[in-house]
């Protein structure tokens, strides 16, 4: 099979093929991943519960964001049926027929769609591709949902990631709130950014099983470009790294836990105190489910440093410009396996 023939497949049915990858799905010998790094054991555990009212959780959150950039959450509040049928929905979709999916493609006459099911852009013949398909929708502002990226099969699909997006919105209101009282802030500055016009993608992601899994990445390395991202992880099986220290580490499975990781625009918006982590997916012998929802600020709001983190002591550190514009930078840089908060650097 050509190249060209793999580019035009989806990765899940490559994998049913039951071949190992090949072509630009393999990935240079010193790109390749562990697929079993050590257990990054002190990623704190933040009751969501207690964290407004509690100074030891507020505590445990700022090492989280300062050190890591990452953590796990609980207290959520999402009953384990609601999430278990959340994550029953999403790999139904991606088990039905390829003609059935296809029908919210992102490839429309030949034109890339950022939303819609597929693949990620590909800018450049030798780009490296990911081993994983996804489905990619805006679900806020809801007046700007495109609909007909939206499956009707599974009949459920709409409603639950409708109420999914209300009920995550909660979650980041709280943890903004939080952050921005690590910061000795106003507790709505960041909250007020995250409105309810502000754009929020969610991310459903399926990584095959994969026969050499350290021959490609499930999702190269890459910092995200949000304000913050929370993910539904897959319930048993891992994938999940983070870079720390040159090194990469991988993210355990909490029970009933979400994982929460700042994003560029809060590296941004807090001068650089809170840190965006990089991190990647890697595949293995089972199949993998995820869903990311992406926070985002409104595509003209300005993104810069807020202001009380700029002083003659900590000078701005970051370039001011549009998030539309910084959006645009960072999905070109993804494609081309760069990250994009350097770039805003002076």
């Amino acid at each position: 099979m050509s190249e060209k023939g793999l580019e035009l497949k989806l990765v899940q049915e490559l994998a049913e093929t039951g071949r190992a990858p090949q072509g630009r799905y393999v990935l240079r010998e010193d790109d390749r991943p562990d697929c079993t790094p050590p257990v990054a054991s002190d990623i704190p555990i933040i009751d969501l519960r207690r964290l407004l009212q509690c100074d030891d959780e507020s505590e445990k959150l700022r090492y989280a964001v300062q050190s890591w950039g990452i953590f796990h959450v609980i207290g959520h509040e999402l009953p384990p049926s609601f999430v278990d049928e959340l994550r029953d929905v999403t790999r139904t979709f991606f088990k039905l027929p390829v003609e059935e999916k296809q029908k919210y493609s992102n490839l429309k006459s030949g034109e890339f769609d950022f939303e819609g099911y597929g693949n990620d852009l590909v800018a450049s013949e030798d780009q490296i591709l990911d081993w994983n398909d996804r489905l990619y929708l805006l679900v806020q502002p809801e007046d700007k949902r495109k609909l007909d990226y939206w499956p009707e099969n599974p009949s459920s699909f709409r409603e639950m990631l409708h109420e999914y997006a209300m009920k995550t919105r909660k979650i980041t209101e709280i943890v903004l709130i939080a952050l921005a009282k690590i910061l000795k802030l106003d507790e709505n500055c960041f909250k007020d950014q995250v409105d309810d016009r502000a754009e929020v993608f969610a991310r459903f992601n399926y990584y095959p099983s994969c026969l050499r899994p350290e021959l490609v990445h499930g999702v190269k390395p890459h910092s995200d470009g949000s304000v913050i991202t929370i993910l539904l992880p897959d319930k048993e099986v891992e994938g999940l790294q983070v870079l720390q220290d040159a090194d990469w580490v991988k993210i355990p499975i909490i029970r009933d836990a979400l994982v929460i990781n700042m994003g560029n625009q809060m590296e941004v918006m807090s001068n650089g105190i809170f840190k965006s982590p990089v991190h990647r997916v890697v595949t293995g012998s089972k199949e993998r489910t995820s869903i990311a929802m992406f926070f985002l600020l409104q595509p003209e709001k300005m993104l810069e440093p807020t202001q009380g983190l700029v002083s003659e002591t900590r000078p701005c550190l970051y370039r001011k410009m549009k998030a539309k514009d910084f959006l645009k930078a960072f999905f070109d840089k993804f494609a081309q396996g760069q990250t994009t908060i350097q770039w805003l650097r002076f």
